[in-house]
């Protein structure tokens, strides 16, 4: 349940046979979830009753399309959870999609038992990593190092600098929302991989670790 409400979701897929079977899988889980059909069309993520569901589920070619991966940058910035349900296995794909802002990559080979449980965690916020994305990492030269966007790096520092979420939106010309969803899509990042930072100075600490943040060039304002 988000807030005490029945979780929905709005499916981006062009095969009905893979809509039926999300669809059927999502009236069992437990709690239910409600699912939207998109009916294969981009625009109906964005109009209602898709455009305020609470989980987009994504596939990632429509019709033997190029990957929507522009599409998918465009949603995860504008703060959906987006969950991939792809045909494709490669472990470059899956970080790419983690890197564009996609909440969780599964493989459609995964299936009920974790595509139930990414469309929950990803509705509550909360960190899910299904084996081929736990693949894609492993497989990556620097495992537990998360890979961010210009954007989620431009808001670390700008919140690193303020004293507020608020001055730091105010500085970016964002929305508060944005950051929030910025900072909080990079939380759970490093939580995939194994390196949770719940507060901002672990979130700092991180960061500089990592080499994302020189502590000498953060100036307070």
């Amino acid at each position: 349940m988000a807030g005490g409400r029945m979780v929905t979701a709005v499916i981006l897929d062009d095969h009905p046979a893979i809509v039926a079977g999300v669809g059927a899988w999502c009236v069992t889980a437990d709690p239910p979830i409600g699912l939207i059909d998109a009916d294969g069309q981009i625009s109906r993520l964005w109009t209602e009753p898709g455009g305020s569901a609470d989980v987009v589920v994504f596939d990632l070619q429509l019709g033997g399309s190029p990957p929507l991966f522009r599409e998918l940058e465009r949603l995860a910035a504008a703060g959906r959870r987006v969950v991939v349900y792809s045909q494709r296995t490669d472990g470059a794909t899956a970080r790419q999609c983690i890197e564009l802002g996609a909440f969780t990559y599964l493989t459609k080979a995964e299936g009920q038992h974790h595509l139930v449980p990414a469309i929950h965690a990803a509705a509550q916020d909360t960190p899910y990593t299904p084996p081929t994305l736990s693949g894609a990492f492993y497989a990556d030269d620097a495992p537990d190092r998360p890979t961010l966007s210009v954007s989620e790096r431009e808001t670390l520092r700008a919140w690193f600098e303020s004293d507020s979420k608020r001055l730091a939106a105010g500085k970016l010309r964002l929305s508060v929302k944005t950051v929030e969803t910025y900072i909080e899509r990079v939380r759970i990042k490093y939580a995939n991989v194994g390196r949770p930072a719940r507060t901002k100075s672990a979130l700092l600490e991180r960061a500089i670790q990592d080499g994302l943040i020189d502590p000498g060039d953060l100036v307070p304002r």
